[in-house]
């Protein structure tokens, strides 16, 4: 017997219960997401480039970075291609419809 699928969370994403949604790295907008990585690319950049005058301790620097982008670098971009296609694309998944297969992206 199939299960039905359970309620959605107020105030979640859509599709953030199903378990094809996968994590959400996406910002509420595009220059938020930016300065983010502004922040995270030099804090790794200024931790490195400070080796030499500072010593390794300029080297704690770098793990601020995580911060600033969710995770890593990957999880950055990743969240970049969310936060610019929010809105422009929807996922469909042929298990929602009562067939099996794969998702798809589709234009909202």
């Amino acid at each position: 017997m199939r299960q039905a699928p359970a309620p959605a969370t107020p105030g979640a994403p859509a599709g953030a219960g199903s378990p094809a949604a996968g994590p959400d790295f996406a910002s509420r907008s595009v220059p938020r997401h930016l300065v983010r990585g502004a922040i995270g690319f030099g804090l790794i950049g200024g931790s490195i480039a400070l080796v030499p005058v500072v010593g390794p301790a300029s080297l704690l620097a770098a793990p601020l970075a995580l911060i600033a982008f969710r995770g890593c670098p990957t999880c950055w971009t990743v969240g970049l291609v969310q936060t610019i296609s929010r809105g422009r694309l929807k996922r469909r998944c042929p298990e929602n419809d009562g067939e099996v297969g794969t998702c798809t992206l589709v234009r909202a």
